[in-house]
């Protein structure tokens, strides 16, 4: 499928409308099961990682790290089994599957040893964000797992005992959902979001929506 079909695909399947005006990209990048069992290019693969790469950090530690086979290597089949049966299930199809881990501490600095760092997690979000927006703006998607093997990931790629094993991510074209098993075709469609009035509140949190209390935002 090219990027003109995979478009046509997703419009037809999509229930997203912005409420403000955003880039499409946001719009566009979602997380689809149904993938192109093709290899992907070496240079596509990089500027994805690139733009992980160029994410925001405290500190501009970047805690991020990124492990990484590509369909066409020998330990494919190795990596497929680091995910839960369900996951492997459909991304057996993906071209890309990258294991993302963050360092839980912040490096040592000048008479200052190594602390725990409280933002890894949030900043190897961040990463992931702009890796799945890059993919994206590529032509292809980018599916983030989190139902993996943790402890087997850790002892099969060395990760070290430092490093928190965030997520999973599975890169590819886009394919027909009809590719799809039933069970899983009747869910590939792009999901909605909670409305802004619902998730941001002026002066302090509030459990109510904010159109009950005099907000406006639709």
């Amino acid at each position: 499928m090219n990027n003109h079909q995979s478009e046509k695909v997703l419009k037809s399947l999509s229930p997203r409308q912005a409420g403000h005006p955003i880039a499409d990209v946001f719009l566009q990048r979602w997380s689809p099961r149904a993938f192109v069992p093709l290899a992907m290019p070496l240079t596509d693969f990089l500027t994805i990682l690139e733009a992980a790469r160029w994410a925001p950090s405290a500190f501009n530690i970047q805690p991020w790290r990124f492990i990484y086979a590509l369909r066409s290597n020998r330990d494919w089949d190795q990596y497929l089994n680091l995910l839960d049966p369900f996951n492997a299930s459909w991304a057996k199809n993906a071209s890309a599957l990258v294991f993302l881990v963050s360092n839980r501490l912040c490096p040592a600095q000048e008479k200052n040893s190594t602390n725990p760092s409280n933002t890894h997690s949030f900043d190897a979000g961040a990463a992931w964000a702009n890796l799945s927006l890059q993919s994206t703006l590529l032509g292809y998607q980018a599916h983030a797992m989190a139902g993996i093997r943790f402890d087997e990931i850790r002892r099969q790629l060395a990760v070290p005992d430092d490093y928190r094993v965030e997520i999973a991510v599975a890169i590819g074209r886009q394919a027909d959902p009809a590719t799809l098993p039933s069970t899983l075709r009747e869910r590939e469609q792009p999901s909605s979001r909670l409305p802004l009035n619902q998730i941001v509140f002026p002066e302090r949190f509030a459990c109510q929506p904010a159109a009950t209390r005099g907000g406006t935002d639709q």
